[in-house]
């Protein structure tokens, strides 16, 4: 190696340093906002045909820009914080709730539980011991749990402030990015041609589809699921009918679906007696917990092909990583490199397939 050759290697290096420290600065003092940077990114490519229909009948691209604010605001910043402010405004009352449950008697099972095919004897079984055990054994059993959660509850009451933050932070960004939308995008795919060509372009067309499936398919059909469920639980004079909702809020949103609390409530009006309300309920249960089923499926492939099980990775990931906010983060993060990785994969077969075989012919 000769001395240019030299001279031209520190060169690189002391650059290539220089750009990877300037970046690793850049991410630090902007670390408090990306969260909320892509969740505003993710909102504004969901939204954006939304946004060009309403501009469309208004003929100007601010008045545009605050109505679909104030839509987001409507439909999803004040659903959303008083499902998560109804949750933490009764933790006391569900804790209590709890204590009262570990000293209620169970009553002995009835008699069509044996009846259920498969489980009803094993089923029978459980309920008879659970019937014939004294209420301060379950109380013993509960107890660690039912601590835990007031305590996780308690905890989530200090970081609602912190997530109002964001939803603040989160309504500003996306206000930039609705106004400044084509430069946002023209520059992303600039810098993913930069850096592979034709291919990077296509990569970040495809998460973009991938952004607004997630947001459509998951947030969507959880949105829907709750107010129709909330609606069902009002109707039948449930207690506690919106701190239910807002937990079939979350639940949905966490894809484990409305089934924990519509199949118990169902279950309490039969108890109750309520036999023409247990079977109306009962129906409209289904309904709501079977939207899963066609809702989210549609929503999801009318803009990319995402496995159900790598949305619900991403979900209790990003609560576990990034808290609540963290719902739609992580399985946006999830989709879109399952989906650039996927088009990396197979744009390199079928560039590197060998030529057909004359068995193969």
């Amino acid at each position: 190696m000769n001395e240019s050759h030299e001279k031209e290697l520190v060169r690189n290096i002391l650059v290539i340093a220089l750009i990877g420290a300037l970046l690793a600065a850049s991410f630090w003092i902007l670390r408090p906002f990306l969260p909320a940077l892509i969740w505003a990114s993710m909102i504004v490519i969901a939204t954006w045909p939304l946004l060009l229909m309403i501009q469309d009948k208004v003929r100007s691209r601010r008045a545009a820009v605050v109505v679909i604010i104030g839509l987001l605001i409507l439909v999803f910043v004040i659903p959303f914080s008083l499902a998560v402010g109804t949750i933490v405004e009764n933790a006391p009352q569900i804790s209590a709730l709890g204590k009262q449950l570990t000293t209620l008697k169970v009553p002995a099972p009835p008699d069509w539980v044996e009846s259920i095919p498969l489980v009803g004897d094993s089923a029978a079984e459980y309920w008879q011991k659970a019937a014939e055990a004294e209420p301060g054994e379950f109380a013993k059993a509960l107890t660690p749990y039912i601590k835990n959660v007031a305590g996780w509850l308690v905890a989530q009451a200090g970081s609602f402030g912190m997530m109002m933050i964001h939803f603040l932070l989160t309504l500003i960004f996306s206000a930039l990015l609705y106004m400044n939308g084509e430069m946002a995008a023209e520059a992303a795919c600039k810098l993913a041609r930069r850096i592979a060509d034709e291919s990077g372009e296509n990569s970040a067309i495809l998460a973009a589809k991938s952004v607004r499936a997630v947001a459509q398919g998951v947030v969507v059909t959880a949105l829907a699921q709750s107010i129709l469920a909330g609606l069902g639980l009002a109707v039948v004079g449930v207690p506690y009918a919106s701190l239910l909702t807002a937990v079939i809020f979350m639940l949905t949103i966490a894809q484990i679906g409305a089934g924990p609390i519509l199949i118990p409530t169902a279950i309490w009006l039969f108890w109750k007696g309520s036999m023409g309300w247990g079977i109306a309920f009962s129906v409209w249960a289904i309904f709501v917990m079977s939207m899963d089923g066609f809702m989210r499926p549609i929503l999801i492939r009318r803009n990319a092909n995402l496995p159900l099980l790598l949305i619900f990775a991403g979900v209790i990931g990003g609560l576990i990583s990034f808290g609540i906010i963290g719902l739609f983060i992580g399985p946006v993060l999830l989709a879109v490199s399952y989906t650039l990785m996927k088009a990396w994969v197979d744009e390199n077969a079928t560039v590197e397939d060998p030529e057909p075989t004359a068995i193969e012919e």
